[in-house]
């Protein structure tokens, strides 16, 4: 008998298997929990870096698309959008030249308030409040990219310029705050809305320091001007006047309230019933975005609007969107605040419209209030 017929080859299999479990056990140690836990904070760390890069792929390829894809329409309302956001400006210049992305925004601004063109005063006519009339009206407004919050205030005189004690190269206050402080100085805020513009560089902001021309009840707080500027604000008739002006015009012309609003941030948006829109109707007048506003009408009653943006079921509105509407409630004068984060509008003690922000509305230098 040979060697090879006295093996039990069935008793030699499971030797066999036994001493690769054993091997197995010895090479596998026990875990401690922090070599646990370590392991599935790196599991998932490594989910969810694979996740963010297919997302960023995903998007890039987005927007690579809407850039250079056929549509010429929407290469300009994502250029324009994304120009007037402080964080994502830069964006457009990954896919465009400077030039294109120059020639695109030049193309699709507002038209500007020329030197010494001021709205004519004549044409507002401050009538009183009917027995039974509501002074403060609210209307939910809806355009076909966006919803926002239109406040109708009958009496003019009502409405002032809110701002803050000084100004300084820091966080200012969202309108729900000036309610507040106001509120404890002896005024009666019921209702508000974000004001004009502020310093943002994009890589830096100081929402506590205002750009341009600003007037408190009668008083001038700042002034920073070296040449004319867009002012909107009321007289001491409360009359609102938007107009291509200095500050030492905007004193001699009797201003209470005003604020300076430029034309790629909050620009005219109605002088004397016409709307200030862009010339080419292909285009659009800004990109889509949270806008606040305010206008008169004929009657003085003044208009307040906080168009909600960049969100899901409210893309946004253009300035052009904004000019049309304001005439649509017939404003005889109207213009544009800062936008995006800033809009707020604020009504019997809490914000009525959907800022786009996870924090809230945004910090601003001035706000205009109005009082019961």
């Amino acid at each position: 008998m040979s060697d090879f017929d006295s093996i039990d080859y069935e008793k030699e299999a499971e030797r066999m298997r036994n001493d690769l479990r054993k091997k197995k056990k010895k090479r596998k140690k026990k875990l401690t929990p922090g070599q646990k836990v370590a392991g599935a904070i790196g599991k998932f760390f490594i989910v969810l870096i694979t996740t963010i890069i297919i997302l960023f792929v995903f998007l890039f390829g987005v927007l690579m698309t809407l850039f250079h894809g056929p549509s010429e329409s929407a290469k300009v309302i994502l250029t324009s959008s994304l120009n007037e956001t402080s964080a994502l400006k830069w964006v457009p210049g990954l896919f465009l030249s400077d030039e294109e992305v120059q020639s695109i925004l030049a193309n699709n601004a507002m038209k500007e308030i020329e030197d010494g063109q001021v709205s004519d005063t004549s044409l507002i006519h401050v009538e009183e409040a009917e027995k039974g009339e509501e002074a403060i009206e609210i209307i939910d407004i809806t355009g076909s990219t966006y919803r926002g919050k239109m406040m109708i205030i009958k009496d003019p005189s009502k409405v002032f310029l809110g701002t803050l004690d000084e100004y300084f190269q820091g966080d200012g206050k969202v309108v729900a705050d000036y309610a507040d402080d106001y509120n404890a100085k002896g005024y009666n805020i019921i209702g508000g809305v974000n004001g004009g513009e502020f310093v943002d560089a994009g890589s830096y902001s100081y929402s506590a320091m205002p750009i341009g021309t600003v007037i408190s009840e009668g008083t001038v707080r700042y002034d920073d001007s070296a040449h004319n500027e867009v002012i909107t604000g009321f007289t001491s008739d409360n009359i609102l006047v938007v107009g291509n002006m200095s500050t030492e015009e905007a004193v001699a012309m009797g201003l209470r309230d005003c604020v300076n609003t430029k034309s790629t941030t909050g620009p005219a948006l109605v002088i004397d019933g016409e709307a200030m829109t862009v010339p080419d109707t292909s285009v659009y007048g800004g990109g889509y975005n949270p806008r606040t506003a305010i206008g008169q009408r004929a009657d003085g009653a003044v208009i307040l609007v906080a168009i909600d943006g960049r969100q899901a079921d409210s893309l946004g509105a253009t300035f052009k969107d904004l000019a049309y509407l304001m005439l649509e409630y017939g404003a005889v004068n109207a213009a544009a605040m800062d936008g995006g984060t800033s809009t707020q509008m604020y009504y019997n003690g809490e914000v009525i419209n959907d800022p786009y922000s996870p924090t809230g509305p945004r910090r601003c230098p001035t706000c205009w209030l109005v009082t019961q």
